[in-house]
């Protein structure tokens, strides 16, 4: 059942004094969720109602707090966004940050029991407003957990022609794949299309001679044998690098060419991965 929420002014209508509620406070028998919205649980799950209970009954959940509802929320922001309608009139709430949209939210949905924008539109929206390397992960990961399917996201990206940053969403949303497994994954993947390499295949499979696979590369090319992958912290490990070193060896013998870069390459020098891979059998 739903955590009940009191405005102030219902707390002293039902005979509270003031100082009633600020020792009810301290004792922690009441909790202050917004201003002016009480509980008596202190429970997360309750700000969200809490904050729409200040908020005009045109809101929606949207952009980032959207996208985590819905299990795809791979954005940085403990801010509370919501969309309205262009020239509502909203009040100014700490840590809610509004987005005034002229593009209508379609068929919103319930989720921790407010209003939320559907997957699609807060994948689209994001993928508008977020720098590239932001976005495509999101993207991937939106697909990924099945929030929604590519045919929805191109759908939505049709209704927001003409929008501020639809030409960015508009490329990234055809390239997105739920094979992806990761955050660097995804955009490791973007610098090789950005750099003008072909599209590199996601978990690729290496089988033997037998067909039996045997090990799954990050990225590949299986046409030419070239593999790509990205070497995060966890590839220090003494257990994980004997790992490694057995699988390059058995991928080199068997006609493999790997290339690996970490986090310096990926964002601080992409111009270093086109370069290295260039020179290699892609099509």
């Amino acid at each position: 059942m739903a955590e009940p929420l009191y405005r102030y002014s219902e707390l002293l209508a039902a005979g509270l004094s003031r100082e009633r509620l600020r020792r009810l406070t301290e004792l922690s028998r009441l909790h202050r969720l917004s201003r002016s919205i009480y509980a008596p649980s202190a429970d997360q799950a309750g700000r969200l109602p809490a904050i729409f209970r200040r908020l005009p009954a045109s809101a929606v959940v949207g952009f980032h707090t959207g996208a985590q509802l819905h299990g795809f929320g791979d954005t940085r922001s403990a801010n509370v966004h919501v969309i309205v309608p262009a020239g509502e009139n909203v009040p100014r709430i700490r840590g809610v940050v509004t987005h005034e949209a002229v593009l209508p939210v379609r068929d919103p949905v319930l989720l921790a029991g407010v209003p939320c924008a559907p997957a699609a539109r807060c994948a689209v929206d994001l993928a508008r407003s977020l720098q590239r390397m932001e976005a495509m992960p999101l993207l991937d990961l939106c697909l990924r957990v099945g929030a929604c399917q590519p045919d929805d996201l191109r759908v939505e990206v049709a209704r927001h022609d003409r929008l501020r940053g639809v030409c960015q969403a508009r490329d990234l949303v055809p390239r997105a794949d739920p094979r992806a497994e990761c955050r660097q994954e995804s955009q490791l993947r973007l610098v090789l299309m950005d750099g003008g390499l072909p599209t590199p295949e996601p978990q690729v499979w290496v089988s033997d001679r037998n067909g039996i696979p045997l090990y799954r590369l990050d990225l590949g090319y299986r046409r030419h044998r070239v593999g790509v992958e990205y070497d995060g912290s966890s590839h220090l490990d003494r257990v994980r690098l004997r790992h490694d070193r057995a699988r390059s060896n058995w991928l080199a013998a068997n006609g493999w060419q790997m290339r690996h870069f970490t986090d310096q390459d990926l964002y601080r020098r992409p111009a270093h991965i086109i370069r290295t891979l260039i020179p290699l059998r892609c099509p």
